[in-house]
């Protein structure tokens, strides 16, 4: 179990905002820990619970348009329209129906006020956030098998059907890179994750997709993700 799991295990599924050095190792931080201090001032914890990254990803996305009516209607639309690659995909749409409209109600909630705290509020809902993370999985997988030609050299499984069902529909399963991919493409929102991982003394960035200018900041720190917040530049 992570430092960070640790943390989060009694508490929420998605914390409030916390001073940066939360995610810090209890020893002296090293210079990647420095570093990430230098860029960012604020985290936001989420439970490690296997969804990590779905629920991190959808509650720093709504909450970056959060003040925008335009970017929150445009959101509504998009996630109306993802319903179509579901179907497109071979999904009934009695499997989806509940958890689009969980995740459509949650963002009218949200233009009927622009408060962060009824974001806060749903996506600590257990019921409510768990079902919006099983929609955001349906639809990666339904984006991975419509583009099955591209991804399939990506998946160590049989075939990318078998890996969708196995690894991407079901709750609790780790995401993998390819699955990252396959969900900024359907929602056409691009992410900045910086890794903690690995020997070097630096911070690993990457930007998905690459070139474009990310709209949420994702930390990946012992196979957990945990959202980010930069520090205003000068």
């Amino acid at each position: 179990m992570t430092f960070v799991s640790r943390q989060m295990e009694a508490g929420s599924l998605v914390s409030c905002r916390e001073d940066i050095s939360a995610v810090f190792p209890e020893e002296t931080p090293d210079a990647k820990y420095n570093d990430l201090s230098s860029q960012f001032s604020s985290v936001r914890k989420v439970r490690g619970d296997g969804n990590c990254f779905y629920r991190a990803f959808c509650f720093a996305h709504m909450e970056s348009v959060l003040h925008s009516a335009r970017a929150l209607q445009r959101f509504k639309d998009q996630i109306i329209q993802t319903s179509k690659d579901l179907t497109s995909a071979g999904f009934d749409e009695s499997s989806f129906r509940h958890h689009l409209n969980t995740v459509i109600n949650v963002v009218e909630q949200c233009q009927a006020d622009e408060q962060e705290e009824t974001l806060f509020r749903l996506f600590n809902e257990q019921v409510t956030s768990d079902s919006v993370v099983q929609y955001l999985r349906l639809l990666t997988s339904a984006h991975l098998q419509n583009h099955a030609d591209f991804f399939c050299n990506f998946v160590e499984a049989p075939n990318l059907q078998v890996y969708c069902h196995q690894e991407v529909e079901v709750m609790a399963m780790e995401c993998d890179h390819v699955d990252i991919l396959a969900l900024t493409q359907a929602l056409d929102v691009c992410i900045h994750i910086v890794s903690m991982e690995g020997d070097e003394q630096e911070l690993a960035h990457h930007i998905i997709p690459e070139g474009a200018e990310p709209s949420l900041h994702l930390l990946y720190q012992t196979s957990h993700y945990n959202i980010l917040y930069p520090r205003p530049r000068p």
